[in-house]
């Protein structure tokens, strides 16, 4: 077998083309996350503060010169980064919950009981029988 067929045959398992999908998925939500943390929770949350702006908080190192920038330390930045992770991390600890309650029901619901076995029935019409 050749490399390339090889190659051909794991990339073509499906569970390499579910993570596939998976990452993509998972990139475009964290795009959405973080838009949805710089644009809508971090201004909230700011204006509660105080109207603070956090992607603007930096403690400056260096000041900015003749033909250089100023040395920051964007901690703001850093503080919307931590709460991207932690919706992000909530998202996916609510549906995984959610898969596993949906999974627990799955497995808690009643089966049918199982159907007697052709001996049985015919033990059973043997003692239907005998009663007659």
């Amino acid at each position: 077998m050749s490399f390339a067929s090889e190659f051909k045959d794991f990339a073509m398992k499906g569970n390499v083309v579910d993570m596939a999908v998976g990452i993509i998925i998972g990139a475009a939500f964290g795009k959405i996350v973080a838009s949805f943390v710089s644009d809508v929770v971090m201004p909230a949350l700011g204006m509660a503060i105080g109207g603070v702006n956090f992607s603007d908080l930096a403690i400056t190192l260096k000041e900015a010169g003749e033909g250089t920038e100023a040395v920051l330390i964007t901690y703001g930045a850093f503080l919307q980064t931590i709460f991207d992770f932690l919706i992000i991390a909530l998202a996916i600890f609510v549906a995984i919950k959610a898969m596993n309650a949906m999974k627990k029901k799955e497995q808690e619901a009643p089966a049918e009981p199982p159907k007697p076995s052709d001996e049985v029935l015919l033990l059973r019409e043997i003692r239907d029988s005998l009663k007659k």
